[in-house]
């Protein structure tokens, strides 16, 4: 097995992408801390699918919230017995969604303390972005049932992807390795999850955003 040279690595994508699949997979294989986004108990979450002009603001606060204390808590407590550590988010998820959800004068406000927090968490030595088009997208957000979900459209996730990229541009020190996963399925092939894995502990990645099509 390739040698891991990486600390903290980061998988993150749009909704329905296979995060937390391809985190869980790789934490078990080489026996690393796995970190999960915790968001099914968010008591604004299905309030925000139905009336989103109204709980947007507090739903993205309580993200924020959450998001900050999980991995404050997780990324300061040291694991012996583990080679890194890998999640299924990163911290600036919380700026991502919200640059959509909120309005302008909101969004300015949750921006200023966004950055507050930002600068005082450990950075991943790797972001793993998983690129899937909508449609797919849509189709694996309806095969998991999620009740609050069903109301999600193509546009909305369009808009999230175009916040993603744009986080990327305006951060370009971080190494973002954006993986096109549209034409294979890690989930039902070990042959394409060993390609994804392999791409991803291989080879250095450089600065900026590096694009792999499978």
């Amino acid at each position: 097995m390739e040698a891991v040279k990486y600390n903290y690595i980061v998988i993150e994508g749009n909704i329905g992408a296979g995060k937390t699949t391809l985190a869980s997979m790789i934490a078990k294989e080489y026996n690393a801390k796995l970190i999960l986004e915790r968001f099914d108990d968010n008591p604004f979450l299905p309030k925000f699918y139905n009336d989103p002009s109204r709980y947007s603001f507090p739903l993205e606060l309580s993200f924020l919230a959450d998001r900050y204390r999980q991995l404050k808590e997780e990324l300061v407590e040291q694991d012996l017995f583990r080679s890194f550590t890998v999640a299924d988010y990163y911290f600036m998820k919380s700026l991502v969604f919200s640059s959509k959800t909120l309005e302008q004068d909101e969004f300015s406000l949750y921006r200023q303390i966004f950055y507050i927090i930002y600068s005082s968490l450990p950075k991943p030595d790797l972001y793993v972005y998983l690129h899937v088009p909508p449609e797919r997208l849509l189709k694996n957000i309806a095969l998991r049932g999620r009740e609050y979900e069903k109301s999600i459209t193509a546009d909305y996730l369009v808009g999230i992807q175009e916040s993603y990229f744009n986080f990327f541009r305006q951060n370009p020190e971080n190494r973002y390795l954006v993986l096109d996963v549209s034409n294979i399925d890690f989930v039902a092939s070990r042959k394409d999850y060993e390609r994804i894995r392999e791409t991803i502990f291989a080879a250095p990645v450089a600065q900026g955003i590096n694009l792999r099509n499978f």
